[in-house]
């Protein structure tokens, strides 16, 4: 059985390369939501936009964090984390800097944004585990991720649920 996932990620820098990752199948993601879906949710404001998020990751067991070059220290990227962790929820990174984007182009490693938190005076990026690939072509990152992504969210499930909840 997949797991349901909620996958967080830089929309305008990394929406392809979300997708890439969404249809690789062993878990059951998110929707997406379109350009129009995503601009009538932020009319709404800050509100509006956490009361989407909330919405899209109930029943979801594990946050994956889609790393790319401008991902860390984005405000609702940072929400989400938060939010993923407060709730129980297994929480993943897994860079994807080297899988092509709409214009077949590979980006440069980003920051990782678990280095933005603390879990019981520890940094969350020594706790939650941000993979990257090897692989140096975006087909070979592609087939890598395929290969180990149910892995590392029953990994990153079990270790969540050695810490207590916040």
């Amino acid at each position: 059985m997949a797991r349901k996932a909620f996958y967080s990620f830089h929309y305008s820098n990394d929406n392809w390369r979300a997708s890439t990752v969404r249809n690789i199948g062993s878990v059951e993601g998110n929707k997406p939501a379109s350009d129009n879906d995503w601009e009538e949710v932020t009319k709404g404001g800050d509100k509006a936009i956490q009361n989407w998020i909330d919405g899209q990751m109930l029943g979801k067991s594990c946050v994956i964090v889609l790393v790319g070059e401008k991902t860390a220290g984005r405000k609702w990227i940072k929400y989400e984390i938060k939010k993923a962790w407060e709730s129980g929820k297994g929480v993943l990174g897994i860079q994807v800097h080297k899988l092509k984007n709409s214009s077949g182009e590979q980006g440069k490693e980003g920051r990782n944004p678990f280095e933005d938190f603390t879990i019981n005076g520890k940094k969350m990026s020594s706790i939650v585990k941000l993979k990257n690939p090897p692989q140096i072509t975006s087909q070979g990152v592609y087939s890598h991720i395929s290969e180990n992504i149910a892995d590392w969210i029953e990994e990153a499930i079990a270790v969540r649920n050695s810490y207590q909840v916040a």
